[in-house]
């Protein structure tokens, strides 16, 4: 077994501790990783207070790893000791299923294992990257390119295939108008991506507040939400409206903004349903959609798109007893636009 330091919290709601745990053996297809750097995510937060049900404590979050390989097991081929990699929100999955065939490893039908607060096929709990180690079945590490810092990377492993995958999906590119609701952790990364795609972007924000910023990303155009005007100026003009946000919308208002046959896809989650009316849908030929992350081949394909087009999160680096404020600030919305634990303070 090997030993590791990790942020642990022993109950819902708890302040974290720093603790000591073990990692499995490794096994001929494993790797050790030693984690540099851990993203914090908003699902971090849902799950640490137990916001979501089915809390397994005590809990290790973290689905955002950037590190470096230290060991390989006897039958690894990807990967040799020293290369810069990367874990995302799940760590295993059948391998046999129609969906893991395809490289849809997060729509597993037996059930995709998460990187933490889930249990693996023998029944074990999973711990996430608040951990100076971890071991992982190398089909499921991705590649850091060289061109991204690994405090830099490790949010692209969540936030940064959440927006990338349905940007993909729904086949953006030239010619076509998006939308992203939302200028946080999520929504700067989707609209560079969008960008670097090809297509025409506008950010829609509650208030006016970040548009420069938006701007910065390389949005073409920034419009207000809280103008009621905004919805009218921008009827039946999106192709895609890609939702990053976890609060409830006026789900009619935003379908409104849809063309013909123009999607609404949900990667925002919020705690409460939403509520629409079937008209919206119906009159335009309108879809209501969502979007989970994406699989390892996907993800790779993503990290190496935003190394390619210079794309990265903007991220503020803390140290491991600064967590418990980071979950406040990100509360608060009190953060620019990602935090990253720099976990050699463990």
């Amino acid at each position: 077994m090997c030993k590791t330091n990790v942020l642990s919290v022993p109950s819902a709601r708890a302040p974290f501790e720093k603790t000591v745990m073990e990692r499995r053996e490794l096994r001929p297809n494993d790797i050790l990783i030693e984690i540099k750097y851990c993203g914090i995510c908003h699902s971090d937060i849902h799950n640490a207070f137990d916001e979501w049900g089915h809390g397994m404590f005590p809990m290790v979050p973290g689905h955002e790893m950037a590190g470096v390989v230290s060991a390989v097991g006897s039958e690894v081929m990807k990967f040799a000791v020293g290369d810069r990699v990367g874990v995302g929100c799940f760590v295993d999955s059948c391998g046999q299923c129609e969906y893991c065939l395809s490289g849809e490893e997060q729509y597993c039908t037996k059930g995709v294992i998460n990187s933490y607060n889930s249990l693996d096929y023998d029944g074990n709990q999973t711990y996430g990257g608040y951990s100076q180690k971890i071991v992982v079945k190398e089909d499921f590490v991705v590649r850091i390119p060289d061109a991204l810092d690994l405090d830099v990377a490790s949010p692209l492993l969540c936030a940064g295939i959440t927006t990338y995958s349905p940007l993909k999906h729904w086949n953006i590119g030239p010619g076509k108008k998006v939308a992203i609701v939302g200028m946080g952790g999520l929504g700067h990364l989707a609209v560079q991506y969008a960008h670097a795609l090809g297509a025409e972007v506008t950010v829609l924000s509650q208030s006016l507040n970040k548009k420069e910023e938006a701007l910065s990303f390389e949005a073409d155009h920034y419009f207000a939400t809280s103008d009621s005007a905004t919805f009218t100026a921008l009827a039946n003009r999106f192709d895609l409206i890609l939702n990053t946000v976890s609060a409830n919308l006026n789900v009619d208002a935003y379908l409104s903004m849809l063309r013909l046959d123009g999607t609404l896809v949900n990667v925002g989650a919020p705690s409460e349903p939403d509520q629409y009316h079937v008209f919206s849908l119906i009159m335009q030929r309108r879809s209501i959609a969502g979007s989970l992350v994406g699989g390892i081949r996907e993800t790779q394909e993503m990290l190496d798109f935003s190394a390619q087009h210079g794309i990265a999160p903007k991220i503020e680096v803390i140290h491991a007893d600064q967590v418990d404020e980071a979950f406040e600030r990100i509360i608060r919305s009190d953060v620019r636009y990602r935090f990253v634990i720099d976990i050699s303070t463990l």
